[in-house]
């Protein structure tokens, strides 16, 4: 049932926030200005890095911070402090697609922010059947319009998609395009509560767990959808939460 893994980037399949906290603070160290507090940064995480630097740094010059912050980010990069990808979350995407699924990113960066992802030199050639940016997508998460070009080059039906994410946006836009959604807490940002019940099928403490959930959850899928044909195909989906310290998952 589930053909598809769909994985966000930032504090998903790797963390990015503390060196984002770190990469923004050093150019604004560059430009005279004083550093952003984490609790700021924190408050305005996951919206678009231009929108938010005016709430981190009232006042900033924007031009000359994108321009700054570029060179820094390709130095960060080419110093492994930031997007560094953990081997063993890599082999979770390689075991996915072993097991028969594809994978695709679906974030809110741009095209410029995940360029450097997207080379052919890339530990992800090879592992990702496509990625979706704010550059080759119409709508932004938390719109569940996010994932209509995936859906529709794809031809995947929503219902047998999982998108692995780490905000509460993340699954109000899949959990409203009727996909699956897993809740990645390993960042320690957010926490269970942040997150509508409604549209949550698991959390996961750390990335690795999300081939074992899938299997768990593709299981519960075959369970609850009868066979193609049968009239009684049309019976809703549950919706299916880990219990904390179990990694089971159950009808809630």
């Amino acid at each position: 049932m589930i053909r598809a893994v769909i994985v966000d980037v930032d504090d998903t399949l790797c963390l990015t926030q503390a060196a984002s906290f770190a990469l923004e603070n050093e150019v604004l160290t560059e430009m005279g200005r004083p550093p952003v507090s984490r609790d700021v940064h924190l408050s305005t995480w996951g919206e678009p890095l231009l929108d938010a630097m005016p709430k981190r740094s009232p006042g900033l010059d924007l031009s000359r911070f994108s321009a700054l912050y570029q060179s820094a980010l390709e130095r960060h990069i080419a110093d492994g402090r930031l997007d560094v990808i953990p081997p063993e979350n890599l082999r979770a995407l390689d075991e996915c697609v072993l097991a028969g699924r594809s994978v695709f990113l679906l974030t809110s960066r741009t095209e410029d922010e995940i360029r450097h992802m997207l080379a052919p030199g890339h530990v992800l050639a090879g592992r990702v059947s496509g990625v979706y940016h704010a550059d080759n997508t119409r709508f932004r998460k938390p719109d569940p319009r996010a994932f209509e070009e995936l859906l529709t080059t794809t031809g995947i039906p929503p219902q047998q998609c999982v998108y692995v994410g780490d905000s509460p946006g993340d699954a109000l836009a899949a959990g409203g395009a009727g996909m699956n959604f897993v809740g990645c807490l390993q960042s320690r940002i957010r926490k269970p509560e942040d997150f509508h019940p409604r549209y949550v099928n698991a959390f996961i403490d750390a990335f690795p767990d999300i081939v074992d959930v899938v299997q768990e959850l593709d299981q519960f899928t075959a369970d609850v959808y009868p066979a193609a044909g049968d009239p009684a195909g049309a019976a809703a989906s549950p919706v299916l939460r880990e219990r904390p310290g179990t990694g089971t998952l159950t009808n809630q």
